[in-house]
C-alpha cells in the first residue's frame, strides 16, 4: 500500500477524506468522487505530498543530509551523550532519563542540524507534544500551530540574512529555484518535530524495554557488537507510530479482499506489521539476537523517513553510552508505575525514573 499510486499522502487535495463518517463513506459505494480542481501546491508540506510536488522537495533534503554532515554528527552525538551521562553522575544517583537524557539528546542534534537556537527548545518541545497530544482541543493545536509557525517564520528570515553551516541554510541558499519563506517554513517545522519527538522516545522507551528483559539487556552488555541488532529489534517491537501511517484512495481498490471506495481513508497498523507472524518467529518476543529483516518502523516507498540513518546513529550511540556508563543502571520505581503516552499519536514514556549507583 506504501508504494501502490493509488493510495495518496495528500491531504491537501484530500481533506474531506479526514472529516467523513464511516456510513458515509460506505454510502459512497464505488463511486468515483468528482474531483477537484487544485491549482499546484505552494506549501512545503512534503510528508503529505505526491509526486512529484513531493519529489523536488524530496531531492532538496535527500541533498542535505550529505555523508559529511551526518559523519560530523555522529561524533556530535558521542560527546552530547556523554555530556548527558556525566551529568546524570554528578546530579546523584537518580534521574528521570526522558528529561536528563532521551529527550535533551536528540533535541540538541536536530538543533544543530538546523541551526536553531538550543535554548529555544522548550518552546518547539512544548508546541510539539500539544499537536500530538490526541486529547488536546482542536484551539490548543491551533495556538500551539501558530506559536511555532510564527518562531520558524523568524527563523527563516535570520538564516536569508545570516546564513550559517546547517541544513536550513543550505535549503535557503541553495536551492534552484528558490524555496519560499512558506515552503521552508512548513519544512522546518516537520523536520523540528520529527526530528526530536520520534528519536527521544524510542530511546526512552527503548531503554525501559531493555530493563524489562533483563536477560536481552545482559547479552547485550556481554556482547556490545550486538548493538545495531538491537536498535533494529527495538525499532521492530516498539513501533512508536502506534496509530499507523494514513493514506487516501484515488480510486476503488479491493485490498485484502476488502473492497475500499475512491476517497477513503485507510490507515496502516504499523505495530500489527511490524509483529506479522507470517514474517517472524515469535514476533511478541524481543530479541536483541533476531536475525535483522525489513521492518515499518521508518516507513516505506517515496515517503520513507529522511532521517533513519541519523535516528540510528543516536539510538545506537545513546543506548551504547547508557550501558556502558552506567553499568548497573535499574528503575527506581516498579514498571506498572512508568506513565506511558497512552494519548500522544507517537507511543513512549512521559517520565522513566532510573538509578544507579
Amino acid at each position: 500500500m506504501l508504494s501502490d499510486t493509488r493510495f495518496s499522502a495528500d491531504k491537501v487535495r484530500h481533506r474531506e477524506a479526514t472529516s467523513l463518517q464511516p456510513h458515509e463513506v460506505a454510502e459512497m459505494g464505488t463511486a468515483q468522487p468528482q474531483k477537484k480542481q487544485v491549482a499546484e501546491r505552494e506549501d512545503g508540506l512534503f510528508v503529505f505530498m505526491d509526486p512529484p510536488e513531493h519529489t523536488r522537495l524530496r531531492r532538496l533534503l535527500t541533498g542535505q543530509f550529505t555523508v559529511r554532515r551526518m559523519r560530523e554528527l555522529e561524533s556530535r552525538v558521542t560527546e552530547i551523550a556523554v555530556e548527558l551521562i556525566e551529568a546524570m553522575k554528578a546530579a546523584g544517583t537518580r534521574a528521570d532519563l526522558v528529561q536528563a537524557f532521551a529527550l535533551p539528546l536528540p533535541s540538541l542534534v536536530i538543533c544543530e542540524l538546523l541551526g536553531v537556537d538550543y535554548a529555544d527548545r522548550r518552546l518547539f518541545q512544548e508546541r510539539t507534544a500539544i499537536g500530538l497530544n490526541a486529547n488536546a482541543t482542536p484551539e490548543e493545536q491551533a495556538v500551539a500551530r501558530a506559536e511555532m509557525y510564527t518562531f520558524m517564520q523568524r527563523l527563516v528570515a535570520a538564516k536569508r540574512a545570516d546564513p550559517g553551516d546547517d541544513l536550513l541554510s543550505g535549503l535557503i541558499h541553495d536551492a534552484d529555484p528558490p524555496l519560499t519563506d512558506a515552503q521552508l517554513v512548513d519544512v522546518a517545522v516537520i523536520l523540528l518535530n520529527a526530528g526530536h519527538e520520534t528519536t527521544a522516545n524510542m530511546l526512552g522507551l527503548g531503554t525501559f524495554a531493555l530493563l524489562e528483559h533483563p536477560g536481552q539487556l545482559e547479552a547485550l552488555r556481554a556482547d556490545p557488537a550486538l548493538i545495531d541488532n538491537t536498535v533494529e529489534e527495538l525499532l521492530r517491537f516498539l513501533s512508536i507510530i502506534q496509530l499507523g501511517v494514513s493514506r487516501v484512495t484515488t480510486e476503488p481498490v479491493t485490498l485484502g479482499g476488502v473492497d475500499i471506495p475512491a476517497g477513503a481513508t485507510v490507515v496502516i497498523a504499523t505495530p500489527e506489521v511490524n509483529r506479522d507472524p507470517r514474517h517472524w518467529a515469535d514476533p511478541d518476543a524481543f530479541d536483541v539476537r533476531r536475525e535483522r529483516t525489513p521492518h515499518l518502523a521508518f516507513g516505506h516507498g517515496v515517503h520513507q523517513c529522511l532521517g533513519q540513518q541519523l535516528a540510528r546513529v543516536e539510538m545506537r550511540i545513546g543506548l551504547s553510552e547508557l550501558i556502558s556508563r552506567l553499568p548497573d543502571l535499574r528503575l527506581a520505581a516498579p514498571a506498572e508505575q512508568v506513565p506511558l503516552r497512552n494519548e500522544m499519536l507517537i507511543f513512549g514514556v512521559h517520565a522513566l525514573p532510573v538509578t544507579w549507583s
